[in-house]
């Protein structure tokens, strides 16, 4: 499977039609959850303080992006146009690493392995090569294999009972990694997430029917508690208990009163950030007793359904229908204040991701962070933020 060179040009009035499952209302805005209470500082600090900066667009998918991942010094992006593509991050140089037999809805790194999930229910594996870190060329890529692995099919084509559990039945709509970056998770829209094994691809476990509906988002704690957020309106968590050879249901959290899009957690793992259709992003922290995770209140500001949640450092980025980017940043305690809304788009933001930039020394008196959209519109703008220190 090799890379193809393909690209049309998008006509300008034509309409962007979003992939979506069918009946989904991922895309759909519902009230807000007004019995959650705000996070959020009622006194937000001097806009003096904190900037914002819109730095470039790159521009060359021809439909929608889906997902966003970095890798060393490159950005890569997935998009409904199959194609998945690098980026330098100090130039608009861009190169085709991979091209799939459908759209891309999913994307994650371990090491030299890219793992793209599509929506024809299959995971596409590829190897990368970033190259000598002296020359200034793009990453370049390998295609490996599609999993289910040729030894996965075989091996359950012998049970009829079990051939289905290793093969997704849909959309595989999100992947996490664990820490260690030893087992790639699975989710999809056919319900079920899988684990499989990033040495040799094999999968080696299928909790079937973990929600009642698609499956949206996944992420995983360094402590191998598994997130699962669900157009059931459900957030699942999930642990490999000792002595236990399968992923048990360890709670179910049930704030959402609508589908739920998007997980991230903190560089500790000890919150978790949940977006839905209601406009809220929902902070979630370790509970006590029975409770795994209790609700420690919502962050408010977006107009539309909340798309995409990532983490960078004490910054919790967020994407909408509105099509807006939001930034939040913690300021001890439980309050969040508001950084900064970015603004440009022209669809709505399905992918975010961000990274450290430049100095975060006492005498910069800041932090400054780059940040990473991307969007229905089939753009991916790249936006500088600076705060001060705390």
């Amino acid at each position: 499977m090799g890379v193809i060179q393909y690209h049309h040009q998008w006509p300008e009035n034509q309409e962007i039609t979003p992939e979506f499952q069918p009946g989904s209302v991922s895309l759909s805005s519902e009230h807000s959850l007004a019995s959650v209470s705000s996070l959020t500082l009622s006194k937000q600090p001097s806009l003096t303080t904190q900037k914002h900066q819109y730095i470039t667009t790159f521009k060359a998918h021809t439909s929608s992006i889906s997902c966003l991942t970095l890798a060393g010094k490159h950005l890569i992006s997935g998009s409904s146009d199959h194609q998945v593509r690098v980026w330098s991050q100090d130039s608009l140089v861009t190169s085709l690493i991979a091209y799939g037999e459908s759209p891309v809805k999913s994307m994650v790194v371990s090491g030299d392995k890219l793992f793209t999930g599509h929506k024809d229910h299959k995971i596409c594996v590829w190897n990368i090569d970033e190259g000598d870190s002296d020359e200034r060329r793009l990453m370049k890529s390998t295609y490996v294999t599609t999993l289910p692995t040729f030894n996965d099919r075989v091996a359950m084509m012998f049970s009829t009972k079990n051939y289905v559990k290793v093969n997704h039945m849909d959309a595989v709509a999100a992947l996490a990694l664990s820490h260690d970056g030893d087992f790639l998770y699975s989710g999809s829209w056919d319900r079920t997430f899988k684990i499989w094994r990033t040495s040799d691809c094999k999968c080696l476990e299928t909790v079937w029917n973990a929600h009642d509906d698609a499956i949206n988002a996944i992420v995983v704690s360094e402590d191998g508690y598994v997130y699962t957020g669900s157009s059931d309106r459900k957030i699942k968590v999930w642990k490999k208990l000792a002595g236990e050879k399968k992923h048990m249901l360890v709670d179910t959290l049930e704030k959402h009163k609508s589908a739920v899009n998007a997980l991230a957690l903190s560089s500790d793992g000890s919150v978790l950030y949940s977006g839905a259709c209601d406009r809220s992003i929902l902070v979630w922290e370790r509970g006590s007793g029975d409770r795994h995770m209790v609700v420690a209140g919502a962050l408010r500001g977006h107009s539309k359904g909340v798309l995409c949640i990532a983490v960078v450092g004490d910054l919790v980025l967020t994407g909408s229908t509105d099509k807006t980017v939001r930034i939040w940043r913690g300021i001890g305690g439980k309050k969040y204040s508001r950084v900064c809304v970015l603004e440009g788009h022209n669809g709505p933001i399905k992918c975010l991701a961000g990274a450290l930039d430049g100095c975060t020394f006492g005498e910069c008196g800041g932090t400054s962070y780059l940040v990473y959209s991307g969007s229905l519109d089939c753009d991916v703008k790249v936006w500088k933020v600076w705060v001060p220190f705390l």
